[in-house]
This record gives structure tokens, C-alpha cells and sequence, in this order.
């Protein structure tokens, strides 16, 4: 299992409260500081959503930009958008397959291009999308796009979401024939269709591990027989999770009792009305509640959670590698976690739980295009 870390600028109230007035570039600059610490443990992605008006829950909006910062800062660390909202009244698709050209560019080929709709009706209707089901059928007809902008000099497209006359869509990108494609999926349809066309598979998880892993088992098995939408089969699923590793296993249990995880879900569920609602969730302004320490201790205990001294995230990291996930990725400042506690984990993950699971000095992503396509 490789590792990786998932950008969101998050404002939550202790955080606001923190930072007064400069919240938000405080915040943009701690996770920068997130990728730093992640590159220099040995994690091998880092994820920066794509998210608008979303107040508090994500201020990064312009991850092309953050990711092309990030890219000069780092040396190892794999750099993705997670996502790259790709319907055209979002994003034209030339501009993203450009900005994916680019960022494969600066990044010297560490750029993995994660695909979606967007997940929000409150950014879909932002941008004049007021069929949310439209979203599926935009995404189904641009990613192949894209892909054909990157191999044609000549290109040209009439379809029903986006016309193009004669054009040749310029850089190129550094990576044969392109970089790793990937999926947001946030429904069983979405990984079958993933698996199908070839795709790597992002997603996120909120209860336990074990509910992926028909999920990803159907996944495996179908994209055997993938019809490849890029040039080459991306065979990965990346689970997002959260994780406090440290030294004191107590400490680390205080710090993830108070750190908004609650708001923050609320906030998911406020926002991110195209995902499945699970029952007993309150409505808007009424919050989700912060687990107990009694909870927390339970969760440790039980492995459900990646909080703890190094042994005890290493008993929960297992149960998501059982379920047959490649990645398990790291949404630690989707909270109030502080910068310090941040790279302190990150840094205490990277010595002594990392090793463990990750022990292909190759990216996963580099490793199959290689076998697949040459270098």
C-alpha cells in the first residue's frame, strides 16, 4: 500500500478563531507546509481538491495554481488534482487539458490528473448546471477529449457540451503519452464504470474500511477487461481517510477529540448533496457531534480509525490495505489540527508505520505506465 495526503483549505471556527483575519493565507500556507512534510516523510501523493463557494468547508478553488507552487517545493511526492472538475460550463476542456500539460511540465512528470463532475448542486449551479445527472454524461463525453487534444495536432470536436473548430491544444504533455488518469467515485456505478474504461478510482471513506472491499474486489476483477479511455490502464483505488499519528498514543487521542471533526462532517453533508445521506444525519444548521474520548478510545481499540501511537495506526492502516486499496491518503487539515501536530504526525507516520505497508522505492502509477508503455 503506498501513502498520500489530501489538500482542502479547510476554515473551520477554531481555525478562523486562530488566525483571525488571516485565516484563509494562513491556512493556504500551512498546506503547502502539509505537502512539504509529506514529500520529505516518504508519501508518495499529494490530492488539492477542486472546490467553489464552499465556505469553510474548502477555500481551494484554484488548485491548478496551488499545485504548480507545491510542484517547485518538492522533489519525490506525486502532485494530483483531486479533483479537476471537467463539464465544460465548469472548465473548457482545452484549458484543462492544457493546465494538465503544464503542470506535467513543471513537475518534471509528477502530475496525476483526477477527474469529476463536481459533487456540490451549490458549485453546479454556480456555474449554470441545473441537472446535476447532466454532470455524468459531460464527463463521459469530455475525458476522451482530452486525451485526443494531447495526441492530435489537428484537433477538432462538435459535440453536444463543447465544440472546437480546427485547433492544435498546446503544451503537450511531458509524460508518455500522458499522465495517470483517475475518477472521483462516490457510488458503486462509478467504480464499475471506472474499471471499465481503465481508470484509477478516488474516493472517500466515512465508516469502516471493510465497506470498500466489495467495492474494490468487483473493481479488480472488471478492470482486467478494461477499454482504456487513456493510453494505457491505471489499476488503483485511492481511499481518503483521517489519520494523528503520534509517539504519545494519549496525546494523540486528546488532540483528535478537539479538532472540529464534526463540524467538518456537517459540513460535508451540508455541501456535498450528490452523495448518499446516511440516516440519523442532521440537517443544516444542526451539527454532527464530536466523538467522545469513551468513543475515540473505542475506535482506537477497534482499529477504525488511523489515531494513535505508531502500533495502533498501524493496526487501522491494515484493515484499509485487507480491503484491497492501493492508497490510503491523509485529509489532516480538513480539521482544526494545527500545522505543528501535522508535520509532527506526518513525521512520526513516515519513520514508523510507512515502511511497513510501502516498500517499492516506485510509484505504483509510474510502475504500470512503464510496463505498459516503455519509459
Amino acid at each position: 500500500m503506498e501513502f498520500g495526503i489530501f489538500n482542502a483549505v479547510s476554515i473551520p471556527p477554531q481555525i478562523r478563531k486562530a488566525y483571525g483575519e488571516d485565516a484563509e493565507h494562513r491556512r493556504i500556507m500551512d498546506e503547502l507546509a502539509y505537502i512539504r512534510a509529506a514529500d520529505q516523510a516518504g508519501f508518495k501523493y499529494a490530492w488539492a481538491s477542486e472546490h467553489h463557494f464552499l465556505t469553510e468547508y474548502s477555500h481551494l478553488s484554484d488548485n491548478e495554481s496551488f499545485l504548480a507552487f507545491a510542484a517547485a517545493q518538492t522533489k519525490n511526492i506525486h502532485l494530483g488534482s483531486g479533483i479537476f472538475n471537467i463539464t465544460p460550463p465548469a472548465n473548457h476542456p482545452a484549458r484543462i487539458a492544457e493546465r494538465v500539460a503544464m503542470l506535467d511540465h513543471l513537475s518534471e512528470g509528477r502530475f496525476e490528473f483526477g477527474t469529476g463532475r463536481g459533487s456540490s448542486t451549490t458549485e453546479q449551479r454556480g456555474f449554470g448546471i441545473e441537472d446535476q445527472e447532466l454532470t455524468r454524461e459531460m464527463v463521459a463525453e469530455t475525458l476522451p477529449q482530452i486525451v485526443r487534444m494531447w495526441k492530435e495536432t489537428d484537433y477538432s470536436y462538435d459535440g453536444r457540451f463543447f465544440s472546437m473548430p480546427e485547433r492544435n491544444v498546446l503544451p503537450k504533455p511531458y509524460t508518455k503519452p500522458h499522465p495517470p488518469l483517475w475518477v472521483a467515485a462516490g457510488s458503486p456505478g462509478t467504480f464499475e464504470i471506472a474499471a471499465r474504461q481503465g481508470l484509477g478510482v478516488l474516493c472517500f471513506a466515512f465508516g469502516a474500511p471493510e465497506q470498500f472491499a466489495p467495492l474494490i474486489e468487483k473493481y479488480k476483477s472488471e478492470i482486467q477487461n478494461a477499454d482504456p479511455v487513456g493510453g494505457y490502464v491505471n489499476d488503483n483505488v485511492m481511499i481518503t481517510t483521517q489519520m494523528l499519528c503520534l509517539e504519545d498514543g494519549a496525546r494523540a487521542r486528546k488532540i483528535a477529540c478537539n479538532m472540529d471533526t464534526g463540524y467538518h462532517l456537517s459540513l460535508v453533508f451540508r455541501y456535498l448533496d450528490t452523495f448518499p445521506r446516511p440516516a440519523g444525519v442532521p440537517a443544516w444548521p444542526d451539527l454532527i457531534p464530536d466523538v467522545t474520548p469513551e468513543q475515540m478510545e473505542k475506535n482506537v481499540e477497534k482499529g477504525t480509525v488511523a489515531i494513535g501511537d505508531p502500533e495502533e495506526v498501524a493496526r487501522a492502516v491494515k484493515r484499509f490495505a485487507d480491503t484491497g486499496a492501493d492508497q490510503l491518503a491523509f485529509g489532516m487539515l480538513s480539521s482544526s489540527m494545527p500545522i505543528e501536530v501535522c508535520e509532527e504526525a506526518v513525521g512520526t507516520f513516515g519513520k514508523h508505520v510507512l515502511p511497513l505497508f510501502d516498500k517499492d522505492p516506485v510509484h505504483s502509477t509510474t510502475r504500470q505506465r512503464e510496463e505498459q508503455v516503455g519509459k
